[in-house]
């Protein structure tokens, strides 16, 4: 005889889980609520002082991701060409360079990509959307690495350039 599995639902979102302990954990990414900590110590640059990294995660596998920043580890390797990589999801993506895979797709055009975030970096060519704008001549545009890379030469070299990523803007600094 079969025993019938229990399911477990958030109260919150649509997931479900066959397990308590899991629905536990997944709770804390809606309260914001992060239990693991990052103690690894840093060499701050320019100051003669070690530092706690300091960041927090609320589960427990983000915090062994993020350790591998600070340790190097790389445990996921490439079959085909032996490159290594610190998470399976980067591993994933670079085996799509091999394979040819483009899994997301543009419903508009019919486009392909092999990550989604050219995907949505590409739909925004169809909607017209400028989302980066250069506080400095007012102009925008549609993907960041037109306004940093093009704009930014166009503008001068002499000078400091801030990028702000609170609101995705520029501003030269004479």
């Amino acid at each position: 005889m079969r025993k019938e599995m229990t399911s477990y639902d958030c109260d919150i979102c649509t997931k479900s889980f066959s397990r308590k302990s899991n629905l536990i954990m997944h709770k804390h990414t809606h309260t914001g609520e992060k239990l693991y900590h990052c103690d690894t110590w840093i060499l701050v640059v320019r100051k003669p002082i070690s530092d706690i990294c300091g960041k927090s995660f609320s589960e427990n596998c983000d915090i062994t991701k993020h350790k591998r920043i600070h340790t190097g580890e790389k445990p996921y390797h490439c079959d085909i060409c032996g490159k290594s990589f610190s998470d399976n999801a980067t591993l994933t993506k670079h085996i799509r360079i091999h394979t040819g895979e483009k899994p997301y797709h543009c419903d508009i055009c019919g486009k392909t990509f092999s990550q989604i975030s050219p995907l949505i970096a590409h739909k925004r060519i169809h909607t017209g959307e400028k989302l980066f704008h250069c506080n400095n001549c007012g102009k925008s545009f549609s993907q960041n690495s037109d306004l940093i890379k093009t704009h930014v030469f166009i503008l001068g070299r002499n000078r400091i350039i801030v990028i702000s990523v609170v609101n995705l803007s520029l501003k030269i600094v004479s």
